[in-house]
Protein backbone atom coordinates (compact mmCIF):
# COMPACT_ATOMS: atom_id res chain seq x y z
CA UNK A 1 0.00 0.00 0.00
CA UNK A 2 0.73 3.69 -0.38
CA UNK A 3 0.05 6.05 1.63
CA UNK A 4 0.20 9.79 0.19
CA UNK A 5 0.52 12.42 3.37
CA UNK A 6 1.94 16.17 4.26
CA UNK A 7 4.21 16.24 7.29
CA UNK A 8 1.91 17.39 10.35
CA UNK A 9 -1.43 17.56 8.61
CA UNK A 10 -4.25 15.03 9.27
CA UNK A 11 -2.57 12.40 7.08
CA UNK A 12 -0.76 11.53 10.42
CA UNK A 13 -3.82 9.79 11.55
CA UNK A 14 -3.47 7.17 8.74
CA UNK A 15 -0.04 7.08 8.98
CA UNK A 16 0.31 6.04 12.95
CA UNK A 17 -2.92 3.62 12.17
CA UNK A 18 -0.72 1.86 9.77
CA UNK A 19 2.45 1.84 12.08
CA UNK A 20 0.26 0.37 14.86
CA UNK A 21 -0.93 -2.18 11.97
CA UNK A 22 2.10 -3.39 11.42
CA UNK A 23 0.92 -3.91 7.74
CA UNK A 24 3.66 -3.09 4.97
CA UNK A 25 3.39 0.17 3.16
CA UNK A 26 5.06 3.02 1.61
CA UNK A 27 4.81 6.78 2.76
CA UNK A 28 4.89 9.08 0.03
CA UNK A 29 4.63 12.89 0.63
CA UNK A 30 2.56 14.65 -1.44
CA UNK A 31 3.27 18.77 0.42
CA UNK A 32 -0.32 20.43 0.38
CA UNK A 33 1.61 23.97 -0.80
CA UNK A 34 3.32 22.46 -3.90
CA UNK A 35 1.57 19.15 -4.50
CA UNK A 36 4.41 17.66 -5.83
CA UNK A 37 5.41 14.29 -5.17
CA UNK A 38 9.58 13.62 -4.43
CA UNK A 39 9.57 12.57 -8.41
CA UNK A 40 7.95 15.90 -10.00
CA UNK A 41 4.56 14.07 -10.39
CA UNK A 42 2.07 16.12 -10.33
CA UNK A 43 -0.51 15.28 -6.89
CA UNK A 44 -3.76 16.33 -8.71
CA UNK A 45 -2.98 13.34 -11.03
CA UNK A 46 -2.90 11.05 -8.50
CA UNK A 47 -6.01 12.69 -6.15
CA UNK A 48 -7.71 15.25 -8.52
CA UNK A 49 -9.08 17.19 -4.97
CA UNK A 50 -5.46 17.76 -4.50
CA UNK A 51 -5.52 16.83 -0.31
CA UNK A 52 -4.07 14.37 1.69
CA UNK A 53 -4.23 11.65 3.40
CA UNK A 54 -5.19 9.19 0.23
CA UNK A 55 -4.47 5.38 0.30
CA UNK A 56 -3.27 3.33 -2.88
CA UNK A 57 -4.57 -0.78 -2.03
CA UNK A 58 -2.14 -3.18 -3.54
CA UNK A 59 -4.87 -3.54 -6.53
CA UNK A 60 -4.59 -0.35 -7.51
CA UNK A 61 -7.94 1.02 -6.01
CA UNK A 62 -7.29 4.22 -3.88
CA UNK A 63 -8.92 5.76 -0.74
CA UNK A 64 -9.95 9.48 0.37
CA UNK A 65 -10.60 10.76 3.51
CA UNK A 66 -8.90 9.48 6.86
CA UNK A 67 -11.73 8.10 8.74
CA UNK A 68 -12.72 5.59 5.98
CA UNK A 69 -8.72 5.08 5.68
CA UNK A 70 -7.90 4.16 9.27
CA UNK A 71 -10.96 2.13 9.55
CA UNK A 72 -9.85 -0.10 6.13
CA UNK A 73 -6.40 -0.39 7.80
CA UNK A 74 -7.94 -1.51 11.09
CA UNK A 75 -10.18 -3.88 9.31
CA UNK A 76 -6.94 -5.72 7.31
CA UNK A 77 -5.59 -6.66 11.33
CA UNK A 78 -8.60 -7.38 13.48
CA UNK A 79 -6.24 -9.17 16.09
CA UNK A 80 -4.54 -5.59 16.50
CA UNK A 81 -8.11 -4.02 18.14
CA UNK A 82 -7.33 -0.96 16.56
CA UNK A 83 -11.56 -0.64 15.91
CA UNK A 84 -13.94 -2.82 17.50
CA UNK A 85 -16.24 -5.30 15.21
CA UNK A 86 -18.33 -4.24 11.83
CA UNK A 87 -22.15 -4.51 12.89
CA UNK A 88 -21.10 -3.78 17.19
CA UNK A 89 -22.16 -1.12 18.57
CA UNK A 90 -18.68 -0.10 19.78
CA UNK A 91 -18.04 0.15 16.17
CA UNK A 92 -20.50 2.41 15.75
CA UNK A 93 -18.99 4.52 19.21
CA UNK A 94 -15.90 4.42 17.05
CA UNK A 95 -17.48 5.72 13.93
CA UNK A 96 -19.34 8.53 16.59
CA UNK A 97 -15.94 9.86 17.73
CA UNK A 98 -14.34 9.78 14.13
CA UNK A 99 -17.23 11.79 12.84
CA UNK A 100 -16.92 14.01 15.63
CA UNK A 101 -13.57 14.43 15.70
CA UNK A 102 -13.67 15.31 11.54
CA UNK A 103 -16.44 17.68 11.86
CA UNK A 104 -16.31 19.55 15.32
CA UNK A 105 -12.50 19.50 15.94
CA UNK A 106 -10.49 18.81 12.83
CA UNK A 107 -13.05 21.35 10.53
CA UNK A 108 -13.14 23.30 14.09
CA UNK A 109 -9.06 24.48 13.05
CA UNK A 110 -9.57 25.50 9.68
CA UNK A 111 -10.06 29.04 10.13
CA UNK A 112 -7.22 29.31 11.97
CA UNK A 113 -4.74 28.61 9.10
CA UNK A 114 -6.79 30.80 6.51
CA UNK A 115 -4.47 33.92 6.89
CA UNK A 116 -7.18 35.81 5.13
CA UNK A 117 -10.03 35.12 7.87
CA UNK A 118 -10.05 38.15 10.17
CA UNK A 119 -9.90 38.32 13.44
CA UNK A 120 -12.96 37.70 14.94
CA UNK A 121 -13.98 34.79 12.72
CA UNK A 122 -10.52 33.71 14.35
CA UNK A 123 -11.69 34.21 17.89
CA UNK A 124 -14.72 33.28 16.90
CA UNK A 125 -13.84 29.76 15.60
CA UNK A 126 -11.35 29.54 18.88
CA UNK A 127 -14.57 29.88 21.36
CA UNK A 128 -16.25 27.01 19.75
CA UNK A 129 -13.06 24.69 19.21
CA UNK A 130 -12.16 25.33 22.88
CA UNK A 131 -15.72 24.54 24.25
CA UNK A 132 -15.73 21.28 22.28
CA UNK A 133 -12.26 20.14 23.16
CA UNK A 134 -13.53 20.73 26.91
CA UNK A 135 -16.15 18.55 26.57
CA UNK A 136 -14.06 15.86 24.91
CA UNK A 137 -11.64 16.42 28.58
CA UNK A 138 -14.61 15.59 30.07
CA UNK A 139 -15.31 12.75 28.28
CA UNK A 140 -11.62 11.30 28.86
CA UNK A 141 -12.36 11.48 32.55
CA UNK A 142 -11.29 7.87 34.33
CA UNK A 143 -10.55 6.55 30.41
CA UNK A 144 -6.75 5.32 29.00
CA UNK A 145 -8.26 6.53 25.28
CA UNK A 146 -11.69 7.77 23.82
CA UNK A 147 -13.01 3.82 23.70
CA UNK A 148 -11.79 2.74 27.25
CA UNK A 149 -8.74 1.33 28.10
CA UNK A 150 -8.20 -0.19 24.21
CA UNK A 151 -5.68 2.52 21.83
CA UNK A 152 -8.72 2.78 18.91
CA UNK A 153 -7.68 4.30 15.45
CA UNK A 154 -9.80 7.68 16.45
CA UNK A 155 -7.30 7.83 19.58
CA UNK A 156 -4.36 8.50 16.17
CA UNK A 157 -7.25 11.17 14.86
CA UNK A 158 -7.82 13.39 18.08
CA UNK A 159 -3.77 13.02 18.87
CA UNK A 160 -3.05 14.44 15.42
CA UNK A 161 -5.58 17.29 15.20
CA UNK A 162 -4.98 18.31 18.86
CA UNK A 163 -1.05 18.54 17.48
CA UNK A 164 -2.07 21.93 15.53
CA UNK A 165 -2.99 23.56 19.16
CA UNK A 166 -0.03 25.29 19.44
CA UNK A 167 0.48 26.63 16.03
CA UNK A 168 -2.27 28.30 15.87
CA UNK A 169 -2.77 29.57 19.60
CA UNK A 170 -5.16 27.66 20.96
CA UNK A 171 -4.32 27.23 24.75
CA UNK A 172 -5.69 23.45 25.83
CA UNK A 173 -3.10 23.66 28.78
CA UNK A 174 -5.77 23.72 31.40
CA UNK A 175 -7.11 20.95 30.10
CA UNK A 176 -5.85 17.75 32.37
CA UNK A 177 -7.45 15.04 31.28
CA UNK A 178 -6.81 15.74 27.40
CA UNK A 179 -2.97 16.45 28.48
CA UNK A 180 -2.33 13.25 30.23
CA UNK A 181 -4.04 11.19 27.05
CA UNK A 182 -1.92 13.25 24.59
CA UNK A 183 1.28 12.52 26.39
CA UNK A 184 0.29 8.62 26.39
CA UNK A 185 -0.91 8.53 22.81
CA UNK A 186 2.48 10.22 22.03
CA UNK A 187 4.56 8.05 23.94
CA UNK A 188 3.36 5.16 22.30
CA UNK A 189 6.06 3.31 19.46
CA UNK A 190 3.63 3.61 16.45
CA UNK A 191 3.14 7.47 17.41
CA UNK A 192 6.87 8.36 17.58
CA UNK A 193 7.45 6.26 14.76
CA UNK A 194 5.01 8.21 12.31
CA UNK A 195 6.00 11.20 13.60
CA UNK A 196 9.69 10.24 13.06
CA UNK A 197 8.82 9.49 9.46
CA UNK A 198 7.22 12.53 8.86
CA UNK A 199 10.00 14.61 10.45
CA UNK A 200 7.94 16.21 13.24
CA UNK A 201 10.16 14.90 16.27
Amino acid sequence: MKLYYSPGACSLSPHIALHESGLKFEAIPAPTKTHQLPDGTDYYTINPLGYVPLLELDNGERLREGPAIVQYIADQVPQKNLAPANGTLPRYRLQEWLTFIGTEVHKGFSPLFNPANPDEVKTAAKDKLGQRLKWVDSQLAGKQYLMGDTFSVADGYLFTVTNWAPRVGVDISGLENLGAYRTRVGARPAVQAAMKAEGLI
